[in-house]
């Protein structure tokens, strides 16, 4: 049997998407969405929104940094992989430099050497093009620059 579906009063949806943002940053694409999900109105998601940003609890700025942060921090994303989430949830472009900016240059080259090594250390492939290639394969899906990840490769796997 199908329940029917929760409606809202546009208060309760408010306080509802209040504890939302306020438990994590969130961008507008993911408030909107949940919005929706509630069933919601058009006029109604706009009005929500619209006070969420009034009341800072919604910040894309706040949300692009925190995000770019936590990623190289924690998965170990490169600038790419990072770029490439922001713009699927519809960063603006301003707000991806801003972002981007926030990553400490002599820390991203660090992480990227320390990640490198490491899975360099775990190829177990003799086959020394192989090596190069999953490698190679590895660095460039976590989204590190190409340049980057080719000048590491020839390092830790020079041609025979």
């Amino acid at each position: 049997m199908n329940t029917p579906q929760k409606t809202y009063t546009l208060t309760e949806a408010t306080r509802k998407l209040e504890h939302y943002c306020a438990y994590q940053e969130r961008c507008h694409k993911e408030v909107a969405q949940k919005l929706y999900d509630m069933r919601m109105i058009p006029q109604a998601i706009d009005q929500i929104i619209t006070h969420l940003i009034q009341e800072n609890f919604l910040n894309e700025e706040r949300y692009a940094t925190s995000f770019a942060r936590g990623k190289f921090n924690i998965k170990k994303w490169g600038r790419n992989r990072i770029t490439q989430e922001l713009k699927q949830r519809n960063i603006s472009k301003y707000n991806l430099t801003i972002a981007l900016k926030q990553l400490n240059v002599p820390a991203y080259i660090e992480t990227f050497n320390t990640l490198a090594e490491k899975k360099a250390s775990q190829i177990t492939e003799t086959n020394t093009q192989k090596c190069r290639k999953k490698l190679a394969d590895y660095l460039l899906y976590r989204g590190w620059e190409s340049n980057l990840v080719y000048e590491k490769v020839t390092e830790l796997f020079p041609y025979s």
